[in-house]
């Protein structure tokens, strides 16, 4: 039995220490690159900071009223409006108001940086198979792997707080704008597409003219999809310092106190159900505005 033990077991001679390998690589570049981690985490900061004070401006009754006045115009039916008005308000009556904007601001910044980069990669994805058979799996790999991988890496290089839970919000939100925006584009009738170059148009305003117009439903999609991605990624951040709703659930779980986890869970909640529902409302206003138009 001996002599045969590899035939039932992997052999230990053939396993590589994987993880101390990886481990001093990112310990290395986390020394090499310091001055220039410092900087993009400083300018990551301003940004987030900027948006945040941007969101912290806008008095409670002010934020309520753009909701309603949202929910009025995109859904044409004031009592939405008044709904959706009245789901934002038991934020307020939790104690969560302050929470919510820091939340708000911080899920805002990771969308922002999640558009900068997944619509040009997905535009260059639409043209090119090259680009699509080299992004692709990294997108599966980006979905798949679990999200609190995100945040080690980040962690080293950034430190705890905002810049390292933007940064593993954005890679986790960033696939499905990529994706639906290469798809939108690579779905338009080709007939479409040759018929615009027949005329005289170059790829370019074939793209921005014709291409992204007819895919812009599609792509609409994607941002939703990447704006509840980010969402989900509250409650994981927080296990690195980020301040927010998602932190007082930490909080909660930590101490035991349900009551403090559960107001602040149904607090993210509604934050996720109103945004999906006013940017699924606009989406669905512009399309039929188009389509009016048309």
């Amino acid at each position: 039995m001996g002599p045969f033990n590899w035939l039932l077991t992997f052999p230990s001679a053939l396993t590589i220490d994987t993880g101390r390998i990886v481990d001093d690589a990112v310990a290395s570049l986390s020394r090499a690159w310091a001055p220039l981690f410092s900087l993009m985490g400083n300018a990551l900061l301003g940004f987030v900071n900027s948006i945040q004070s941007v969101v912290d401006i806008i008095p409670w009754w002010v934020m309520l009223g753009i909701v309603f006045a949202l929910g009025w115009r995109l859904t044409r039916r004031a009592s939405r409006g008044a709904a959706y008005a009245f789901m934002l308000l038991i934020v307020g009556i939790l104690g969560l108001w302050e929470l919510m904007y820091i939340t708000l601001g911080l899920v805002i910044s990771s969308v922002l940086i999640s558009l900068a980069i997944g619509l040009p990669i997905g535009i260059l994805a639409s043209g090119s198979r090259r680009a699509e058979s080299l992004i692709k799996p990294a997108l599966d790999a980006m979905q798949t792997m679990p999200t609190f991988v995100y945040l080690i890496p980040a962690v080293m290089f950034f430190g705890l707080g905002k810049v390292p839970g933007v940064i593993a919000t954005t890679i986790y939100a960033v696939p499905p704008v990529i994706r639906l925006t290469s798809h939108g584009i690579r779905q338009v009738d080709k007939e479409v597409v040759e018929a615009a170059l027949s005329f005289g148009s170059t790829r370019a305003q074939v793209l921005f003219k014709v291409q992204i117009p007819l895919a812009l439903p599609t792509i609409m999609a994607g941002i939703n999809q990447t704006l509840m991605m980010a969402m989900a990624m509250v409650v994981t951040c927080a296990m690195i310092g980020v301040k927010g709703l998602g932190y007082e659930v930490i909080v909660g779980i930590n101490r035991l106190e349900i009551g403090r986890g559960l107001k602040s869970g149904i607090a993210i909640v509604i934050m996720a159900v109103l945004l999906d529902r006013l940017t699924q409302g606009w989406f669905s206003a512009g399309d039929k505005l188009k389509e009016k138009d048309e």
